[in-house]
């Protein structure tokens, strides 16, 4: 299974309790602290989850992450990106999108561009996907006490 881009929910027999199989993200605190790792358990109505340097490492091990310690987390293609890359901050007009585009303002300033079908203000968070098809984050939670505006597009 390509764990890059799937979320598998499922029981681990171990502890019975209910997991994903490990992604990649990068946790970018409102702080600007960043760490990177896997994850195996972050769900988006939580307010803790656990991030391992290692896609093997047991969870217990893992740094405890409080979700309102953070701007957002990105599941992300690879931990390094290209930082050739120069990410669009538009929509292509031949490709079709899922959702309510959307640009949103951190309160550092920092503007994303892309689609959410799951945005209530009052929610913890939202999954916003972005805009351009290459970029290296297949998705972001974004914290939603960490945005400064949010703008439908």
């Amino acid at each position: 299974m390509n764990t890059d881009t799937a979320i598998n929910y499922g029981r681990n027999v171990m502890s019975d309790s209910l997991q994903i199989e490990p992604v990649k993200v990068i946790a970018r605190y409102v702080n600007g602290k960043v760490l990177k790792g896997y994850t195996h358990d972050f769900f988006p109505n939580k307010h803790i989850f656990r991030i391992s340097p290692s896609i093997d490492e047991p969870l217990k091990e893992g740094t405890k992450i409080q979700i309102l310690d953070l701007k957002a987390l990105f599941f992300v293609r690879d931990f390094a990106g290209d930082p050739s890359y120069d990410e669009k901050k538009y929509f292509l007009q031949d490709k079709q999108f899922l959702g309510r585009r959307i640009e949103v303002t951190f309160k550092d300033a920092e503007v994303l561009i892309g689609t959410t079908v799951g945005y209530a203000p009052q929610r913890l968070g939202f999954f916003l996907f972005p805009a351009d098809p290459k970029s290296n984050n297949l998705r972001v939670f974004v914290v939603s006490a960490a945005v400064r505006k949010l703008r439908v597009l």
